[in-house]
């Protein structure tokens, strides 16, 4: 499991940490850290050029006192000052070690700090830290394009211009790895951010985990542990029975995946309700499938389902499973069939399109108080999916290359994000086969927040899995899940 803590959690902790050692201690310790995953990324010949991007906070410091290391190992150092202050001992130290100082505190780059960035095989960026606003200073907008595209860029904590609760996607710097202290903090996790941070590394300087975090994401071990794995006495309703009522006359194939995968990721039996063309295909392609409502333990309904065309029986027993006290997992058309809050645990798994149109259904606005945007919702997706879970008092899973899984606020539950599937995995039907993974994991008694955590992550390393390092069909993947499941259960917890 990787944890990520909030600002005031991570200044807490780090304060009480502080307050038990010599002055500057913790800094120092942050900034040895940092020289050595920086100086491990020099080449063997020892000729690298470095450019320390400081600004005025404890992140320059940081930098600064890196500088004055990596200097002291024979790299050539250039330091350039972009804040409005610095910290001074931290400059001296570099200065006392050979560091080349430039300063580009407002304005244009100067032409010094122009030649050592286009130079540069290393980059430091040590601009903003956690307690930065989104967005670049003014100064330093361009900045990103002064960088050599064959440098290598570590950033310091975060990537400059991040929004450090990972919330709000921003122009910022791009780095290729970020080198942050004890604790990761939500933007290094969150959809909106988390391109930016590039290879995650996390420095222990000695700073305890705070009590809650904001965010936490499933490691490939947990699965053991959280996968439910029948018992020799269990039969498949014990196991439990998901209602599916998903696909239609015109997106029959709906159907065939999400069955498909519920199926093969292990639920105890799938009751399908649904009209002739997709029923036929399940007979053939999914011959387990019981047809017809009965006795199930979760709902899964929507994937493919166009409201509008519906059968009457599909209808009915979508409203039937609403007003139910059973889990209920929402897709696609069947986002269009809640207006308010149901006493029952409930899952919604719309993507940004969808999300956007289900947040606007609902009356949410925009930041400005206007017509929620595309915009809004592709730059601050989380941000929507938790309007959306207060008002319906349910648990918004946002679909995308790092999935989101966002529950109600004041819940105590933190917000759960995923990154295990290929970009290929962006592909037609493959939310069909994670409504069946999340629906098959309700059915057997996991909350929503979990269901859909967990179900991203099989879903990611299935896709992976079924043709590693190349395209996949959505069919592939659901196929994939069995043997995936094994896999990962195969691991040490």
């Amino acid at each position: 499991m990787i944890r990520a803590y909030d600002v005031p959690a991570v200044r807490a902790a780090e304060d009480a940490v502080r307050a038990q050692l010599p002055d500057g201690e913790l800094m120092q310790r942050a900034a040895d850290g940092l020289a050595a995953v920086v100086a491990a990324r020099l080449s063997e010949e020892g000729t690298d050029q470095v450019v320390v991007l400081a600004g005025g906070g404890d992140n320059g410091g940081d930098a600064l006192y890196a500088a004055a290391a990596l200097a002291s190992e024979a790299a050539e150092v250039v330091a350039v000052l972009v804040g409005p202050r610095t910290h001074e001992e931290a400059l001296a130290a570099a200065e006392s070690a050979g560091v080349a100082v430039e300063e580009w505190r407002a304005g244009a780059a100067p032409d010094g700090v122009v030649a050592a960035l286009a130079e540069a095989d290393v980059v430091v960026d040590g601009i903003l830290g956690i307690g930065g606003r989104p967005g670049l200073p003014e100064h330093l907008a361009g900045l990103p394009d002064l960088i050599s595209e064959a440098a290598l860029v570590v950033a310091v904590d975060l990537p400059s211009g991040c929004d450090p609760a990972g919330e709000v996607r921003s122009d910022a710097i791009y780095a290729d790895e970020t080198v942050t202290f004890s604790l990761a903090k939500p933007v290094h996790l969150m959809p909106a951010t988390e391109e930016a941070v590039g290879l995650l590394t996390v420095v222990d300087i000695g700073v305890p985990d705070p009590e809650t975090p904001a965010v936490q994401r499933f490691s490939h071990t947990d699965v053991t542990g959280l996968w439910p794995v029948p018992a020799p006495g269990d039969d498949k309703y014990s196991r439990g029975v998901l209602g599916v009522v998903t696909g239609g006359e015109h997106y029959t194939g709906a159907a065939v995946l999400s069955v498909t995968a519920a199926m093969t990721a292990g639920v105890g039996m799938v009751r399908y309700v649904g009209p002739e063309a997709p029923t036929d295909l399940l007979r053939q392609a999914v011959p387990e499938t019981v047809f017809g409502v009965g006795r199930v333990q979760a709902w899964l309904i929507g994937s493919g389902l166009d409201v509008e065309a519906a059968s009457e029986e599909q209808l009915r027993a979508a409203r039937e499973a609403l007003a139910s006290e059973l889990p209920v997992l929402l897709d696609a058309g069947g986002l269009d069939l809640l207006d308010a809050p149901r006493p029952a645990p409930t899952l919604l798994t719309p993507h940004l399109g969808e999300l956007l149109r289900l947040a606007t259904r609902l009356g949410i606005p925009g930041p400005d108080g206007g017509e929620l945007s595309q915009e809004t919702v592709q730059q601050a997706p989380t941000v929507v999916a938790r309007q959306v879970a207060d008002r319906l008092h349910c648990t918004v899973l946002v679909k995308g290359a790092v999935t989101a899984v966002v529950s109600p606020s004041g819940s105590g539950v933190p917000t759960f994000t995923q990154a295990d599937g290929p970009s290929w995995l962006a592909t037609a039907g493959a939310g069909d086969v994670l409504g069946g993974i999340c629906g098959a994991l309700l059915a057997a008694g996991q909350d929503p927040a979990t269901a859909g955590a967990l179900g991203a992550l099989v879903h990611g390393v299935a896709a992976d899995r079924a043709n590693p390092g190349g395209p996949v069909r959505a069919l592939d993947v659901a196929h994939e899940l069995g043997r995936t499941v094994a896999h990962l259960l195969r691991l040490p917890a």
